[in-house]
């Protein structure tokens, strides 16, 4: 901090947010109550400048039982089992330090989850980085990745899919999204808020060091620039330790099992302010803070430094006095550090909903501020939006004239088997898992140790394309939430709920809330239509390095339920024999935002094709009824890359070939648009014309269009590729590129 920088900037608060702080304290704050409103009117705590424009989003259904503003979504998922489902980001600290910035983002969303009072029961990580060729990019993916795969496997949570991209537009500042499902008797359902004038409040788990301070203000408000810059934020990084982890989730669901709990949070972003403040706001409640009860793993800790630490593997507990030996002894069996750290107040001799930390019971006042002042009324900005100014320019440079070149080559460009990553992961610990990585959705069994008997099945997708939301934010987003229904309804599963990642620059850039704004409204448009609730999400803002925004970027998860899991979802392959069916709509649909109109010829404008959310809504029925019924051998949608790619991966995973029938696939438009809607299923040929029939009369148009066979990829007069060399480059490309570029 320069000599003569306000306290307050350099804590990342603005001269207006300063006025703020002291007009609603009626005083100026001191030093620990700065850094206390600094780290929670964070934009990574309150979402000061996208909370107007995430109340358009629906977030109500019947089947939702928590929505937005806790730690995780929770849905009815029926037979007496509730599903939580939250995703988070870790951005920036995985950028600074890959492996600790991933495996606390996963030790992180775990925490959401059991909060909620669900088991965690798997996980999934959409990831993008910058390119292969860049060796700070494979540094930061390689380094991601065993991050991910060194905490989940051992805390003992399957990785169960998820998506990993290499793109420029993420060169320096990574995308890593991790999502978490966890399920629970539906009457165990335990909220983040305080009660009961006298209770206290029991941090469990891990001391509290000088990691992770500051790392909400510090590493999620700001984007990147110099190396040097980096490296000094790297003491913002957690640690984190899943082993401590793992005692921490069984000692929780221990106590919500023996009713010993009356609310719980977890620490994550902010810390003990965070905990305290948001349950104590929650339920309308005061709270004392003792810091010197709060186990210290550092000497010499300032109190800031302990309110504001976000080390890992902690959590604060509300428990009534009569209650806490047993507590303790729970504690103590699961070898979980439990302490009382301080008291809700509500009562005649304390002013209500005041948060006030104390150096010791008793002892000097070094903090006094309203609860709600840190968690409710944070700031909300209605910051400046404006398109692009050559937004027009870039919708009216379509892809149509490009020069067509080599089919074969480009379709081979685009297969990449991504089972480097997956492969690294455990994916079926509890024995839950049905479908792994690699399918269009993870399936899931609704079970587990201490749950109902049910026959239901979860499926679960995530999904985002930032080359569809750089030409249209609105309906870019639009078509990543088609796609992700899509998906789960490849698995037979009625889409339910949906959580968002929504990863953007820098919004103080007038272009990037327009973004934002923009893909909001596309999300909230499809959910309303399609009747698919939005429970929980996350927002990370400034995206940024060396000035330059990312691509927009929204990240779905999506929550499939499948009624009856009486048989295994048929593979995203082709059977050997059987007759390829093109369901929706067929024909030449656009090439804007295509991958080959950008890896081809790195062009990026155009419009992207229209999405027919009723045509949509009838797709997802019909393939959700055929997989249920096992009326198909193999399925897939088509999505990036389009049909192109959609067959050949079918065919590499099949170990078969295929070849169309002339003039079903008409040119090389129809070939590579990712034009929405439209499913490719294998067909025995006996029940091919009785489909046709069934799905016609449902809405839905059916085209058959080839048949699988042979040990070549041909599309009549457009494609010819060899099996041998789709699968070798399909399996090959990744660790070679990892390998070669040393």
């Amino acid at each position: 901090m320069a000599d003569d920088e306000p306290m307050h900037r350099a804590l990342g608060l603005t001269d207006t947010e300063a006025a703020d702080i002291e007009r609603i304290l009626d005083r100026p704050p001191n030093h620990l109550e700065l850094a206390m409103f600094a780290v929670m009117w964070s934009e990574h705590c309150s979402y000061k400048s996208s909370r107007l424009h995430l109340k358009r989003l629906p977030t109500e259904a019947p089947w939702v039982l928590v929505g937005p503003g806790e730690n995780a979504g929770v849905v009815d998922a029926g037979d007496g089992v509730a599903v939580a489902l939250r995703i988070e980001s870790h951005n920036h600290p995985s950028a600074v330090e890959p492996y600790q910035g991933a495996a606390t983002g996963v030790g992180g969303i775990l925490r959401d989850i059991f909060t909620m009072g669900a088991r965690p029961i798997a996980t999934m990580d959409p990831l993008r980085f910058g390119p292969l060729d860049d060796a700070r990019s494979r540094w930061i993916a390689e380094g991601v990745v065993s991050g991910i795969s060194g905490y989940g496997n051992s805390v003992g949570v399957p990785t169960v899919g998820g998506e990993l991209v290499f793109d420029e537009t993420y060169a320096d500042n990574p995308l890593v999204n991790v999502l978490c499902l966890g399920v629970m008797p539906i009457d165990r359902l335990v909220l983040g808020r305080a009660s009961g004038s006298g209770n206290l409040a029991v941090l469990l788990g891990s001391s509290t060091g000088r990691d992770g301070i500051g790392g909400v203000s510090v590493l999620a408000s700001a984007g990147f620039g110099d190396a040097e810059a980096e490296q000094a934020k790297r003491p913002s990084v957690q640690v984190g330790d899943p082993f401590e982890e793992k005692r921490l989730i069984e000692a929780c669901l221990a106590l919500y099992d023996a009713g010993l709990v009356v609310g719980i949070q977890d620490l994550g972003g902010a810390g003990l302010t965070c905990a305290t403040s948001e349950t104590a706001s929650r339920g309308g409640v005061g709270m004392d803070v003792f810091v010197d009860a709060v186990p210290q793993r550092e000497p010499g800790m300032a109190p800031f430094e302990v309110m504001t630490s976000e080390s890992q593997e902690r959590m604060l507990a509300i428990v009534t006095p009569a209650d806490l030996d047993a507590v303790l002894a729970l504690c103590d069996r699961w070898e979980v550090r439990a302490s009382v750290v301080g008291r809700v107040t509500d009562d005649a001799t304390h002013e209500r909903g005041r948060l006030r930390i104390f150096d010791r019971e008793g002892g000097v006042l070094l903090a006094d501020v309203p609860a709600a002042s840190l968690h409710e009324d944070a700031p909300l900005y209605d910051r400046p939006m404006s398109p692009p100014e050559d937004l027009a320019a870039r919708h009216a440079d379509a892809p149509d004239a490009l020069p067509r070149g080599d089919v074969d080559a480009a379709l081979l460009g685009m297969l990449a088997d991504t089972s480097w990553a997956s492969s690294q992961y455990d994916h079926q610990l509890f024995l839950n898992t049905v479908v792994g990585p690699g399918g269009d959705a993870a399936v899931l069994r609704l079970g587990g140790p201490g749950l109902p008997r049910s026959q239901r099945g979860l499926a679960l997708s995530t999904d985002g394309n930032a080359r569809w939301c750089a030409v249209d934010p609105r309906a870019g987003t639009a078509m990543v939430v088609a796609e992700s229904t899509l998906n789960v309804a490849c698995a037979g599963a009625r889409p339910v709920a949906l959580v968002n990642c929504l990863n953007f620059g820098n919004p103080e850039h007038p272009e990037v809330m327009w973004q934002l704004s923009e893909a909001i409204d596309g999300m909230s448009e499809v959910c309303r239509a399609l009747g698919v609730p939005v429970i929980g999400g996350n927002v990370s803002l400034y995206n940024e390095s060396r000035g330059r925004d990312i691509d927009p970027t929204p990240v779905v998860g999506v929550l499939g339920l499948i009624d009856s899991l009486v048989r295994r979802p048929p593979p995203a392959a082709l059977l050997d024999g059987a007759e390829i069916v093109l369901l929706g709509r067929p024909g030449a649909l656009g090439l804007g935002g295509s991958r080959w109109a950008a890896d081809v010829h790195d062009h990026r404008g155009g419009t992207l094709p229209a999405l027919d959310l009723d045509a949509h809504a009838k797709l997802l029925a019909v393939v959700q009824e055929l997989v249920a019924d096992g009326a198909v051998s193999g399925i897939h949608d088509v999505a990036e890359g389009g049909l192109a790619a959609c067959l050949a991966e079918m065919a590499v995973k099949g170990a078969v070939g295929f070849t169309t029938i002339a003039g079903a696939i008409a040119d090389h438009d129809a070939l590579f648009s990712e034009a929405p809607s439209r499913v490719v299923v294998g067909v025995d040929p006996s029940e091919t014309a009785g489909l046709v029939v069934r799905v016609t009369a449902a809405g839905v148009p059916a085209t058959v269009i080839g048949r699988a066979g042979g040990d070549r990829l041909v599309v009549d007069g457009l494609l010819d590729v060899t099996l041998e060399d789709a699968t070798r480059t399909w399996r090959e490309f990744l660790p070679r590129a990892l390998s070669s570029a040393g």
